[in-house]
């Protein structure tokens, strides 16, 4: 009996040691298991709450680690302007993002949620971050008389490292629209109304993701594993840019031909480069929701085109399916995950959704495999991204945000955006670069010194603001000042009268005037004019000294009565923080070498007006940029 009892408990400990190891063993959480063997692991041990909880995406305001951990949170956000505390720290925005994800680490499987922000001109919700130009402004940058998309993936890479500087994994970013009208209050967050341009500048998405690895599947996601990257999302699905008269989450009237021409071949591009994630359109496409659009959404983007990331709605996008928004909310919800929608952007209500999805998948009105293809794709994105072995954020990076470096491509993309309009009065006799010694210059305008107007909308909130507190930066008056003679006397003037500029015998004037901060649907506007006291600071000092204007706007704006009265006039857009950058070309450190990436109006009655149309006829056409020699070797 002895005998036998050693071999027997030796044999039991063996098997107890067996049972362990395996229990111990989850394939979903080995990084050497093939990402289809983790993903079909894990799924197949979720419960049917777990898997509605990841296409989940919840706002900051409504998250805590206690939220995460009871509906199983797949994702959160921050809205614009929605931050952990004002002028958060790197470190703040760490500690806050950490929080979050301990609650989600918590859960029974450990499903890392992943977090999103609106990084669509740098990391522009964020205090001290570099804020680089609009889209509209990088659009016009060119080299060799080309688009310039080696620097717009450069800018891509240092928003990627400043997004992570403060523990964010995700960016809502490209807008990758072609706005066909600039009356729409989203044109500067598009790169041209040329669609080829838009194709190129998708350059960007392997700054934000990194480069896509050869033989590389058509429509599988990327995202280089690690700290130093982010997820990015192409938006907004598709033909936001085309609504009729640029009213923001409006109809697009074109027929498939059109809509496939103009306003889907960046998203191939995207597609084609990794793209981890789409956000759908607000907007109708000839009457028909894009968030219930199944043809396009499950039809065109998932299996024709095969993007194998997940499709994310915008914020309430599936409320607003309906009119008046949430009118029949169960309708929405069905039509929305039914059109293919993966994650929904909440952001609020959270548990209305979870609870009619639930009530939804459980009476078969929406399949089980729609639930099952939407967490697949979530899954894929964040095992392909590394979140699963790197959740947590650290401080490695906080001295990424606003660095000197990422200041310095700002500024280099601030001189390549500008576009040089109007150069002297006769063609023999430009008046850029200007001097940078005179007697005394004249410095006007809302906008010369006014760093919130300078960087426009979605600037640490989601209007923007007015005023140089908001965040770090140089704006166009200091800019000047940093860059003049020493004996050159510089005299700021907002808005002065014609005697002062007449008794002052200045040497010249910099004019700068522009739109205020706006976004999406606040921006709209039908007339395009430039605000008071703009067009009166520009007749007060442009009819009395020899006048430079240079327009801070987020689109062509109404300059034909003014041009026969300017000198010299500069399109600008929105630069950003970096104002030195103007200084830059303005006095000849470097050229002009921008080039319109919109067609400049005459008149609004013009719009919608764009290159090829029969009734062109521009104040200033697509492409068209006046160049100018630095003044010295740099």
């Amino acid at each position: 009996m002895e005998r036998f009892a050693k071999p027997m408990l030796g044999f039991l400990l063996i098997c107890l040691w067996a049972v362990t190891t395996n229990a111990a063993y989850i394939k979903y959480k080995d990084p050497k298991q093939p990402l289809g063997a983790r993903i079909k692991d894990l799924m197949s041990r979720m419960t049917l709450e777990e898997k509605i909880g990841q296409m989940v995406q919840i706002e900051r305001s409504v998250a805590s680690a206690d939220v995460m951990k009871k509906y199983f949170i797949g994702s959160i956000l921050s809205g614009g302007g929605s931050v952990p505390a004002e002028k958060a720290s790197a470190e703040t925005w760490v500690s806050a993002v950490n929080e979050f994800q301990k609650g989600a680490l918590s859960t029974r499987l450990g499903i890392p949620m992943i977090y999103g922000i609106d990084a669509v001109h740098g990391h522009n919700s964020v205090y001290g971050a570099t804020i680089f130009p609009h889209n509209i402004g990088l659009g016009a940058t060119r080299q060799c008389r080309a688009t310039d998309p080696v620097l717009v993936k450069k800018i891509g890479a240092a928003t990627a490292l400043e997004v992570r500087a403060t523990g964010i994994p995700y960016v809502f970013a490209p807008c990758i629209a072609v706005c066909r009208d600039p009356r729409w209050g989203r044109c500067y967050e598009s790169y041209s109304e040329d669609h080829s341009i838009v194709q190129a500048m998708t350059e960007i998405i392997p700054g934000l993701q990194g480069d896509l690895p050869a033989n590389s599947r058509k429509g599988v996601p990327f995202v280089v594993p690690g700290k130093q990257k982010v997820a990015a999302c192409a938006k907004h699905f598709v033909g936001d840019g085309g609504t009729t008269k640029g009213i923001d989450e409006n109809n697009t009237v074109i027929d498939l031909k059109g809509l496939l021409s103009i306003h889907m071949p960046a998203y191939l591009d995207s597609i084609r480069k990794g793209v981890a994630t789409i956000m759908v359109s607000y907007s109708s496409w000839n009457g028909k929701k894009m968030h219930a659009n199944r043809d396009l959404v499950t039809g065109y983007l998932k299996n024709k085109i095969r993007f194998k990331g997940f499709v994310i709605s915008d914020w309430l996008g599936i409320d607003r399916i309906t009119s008046p928004p949430h009118a029949n909310y169960s309708y929405s919800v069905q039509a929305g995950v039914l059109a293919g929608i993966d994650m929904v952007m909440v952001p609020y209500n959270f548990t209305e959704f979870i609870d009619d999805l639930t009530f939804q998948v459980k009476n078969n009105i929406i399949p089980m495999s729609r639930i099952n293809d939407a967490v697949k794709r979530i899954l894929r994105v964040k095992f392909t991204m590394g979140l699963f072995e790197n959740p947590v954020g650290d401080l490695s990076l906080v001295n990424q945000l606003g660095s000197q470096e990422h200041r310095q491509l700002a500024r280099e993309a601030v001189r390549k955006s500008l576009v040089l309009l109007k150069n002297g009065k006769y063609p023999n006799k430009p008046l850029l670069p200007l001097p940078k010694k005179a007697g005394k210059i004249l410095v006007a305008g809302s906008h010369a010194d006014n760093l919130g107007y300078q960087c426009g909308g979605w600037t640490i909130t989601w209007q923007g603001l007015g005023g140089n507190d908001l965040t770090r930066g140089t704006t166009v008056l200091t800019a000047i000042k940093n860059t003049i003679d020493p004996s050159t006397q510089v005299i700021y003037n907002e808005s002065p009268d014609v005697s002062f500029v007449k008794t002052n015998k200045f040497s010249y004037a910099i004019v700068v005037v522009g739109e205020p901060p706006y976004a999406e649907t606040f921006g709209d506007s039908l007339n395009l004019t430039i605000s008071e006291p703009g067009p009166s600071t520009i007749k007060n000092v442009c009819e009395t000294v020899k006048c430079i204007v240079v327009v801070i706007s987020g689109r062509p704006v109404v300059m034909e009565p003014y041009v026969a009265t300017i000198d010299a006039l500069v399109a600008a857009w929105l630069p950003g923080t970096e104002g030195q950058g103007v200084a830059d070309v303005l006095f000849g450190d470097y050229g002009f070498t921008g080039m319109l990436s919109r067609t400049w109006f005459k008149r609004v009655e013009q719009l919608p007006m764009n290159v090829g149309d029969q009734h062109y006829d521009p104040l200033y056409p697509l492409g068209y940029g006046l160049t100018t020699q630095p003044t010295k070797q740099n």
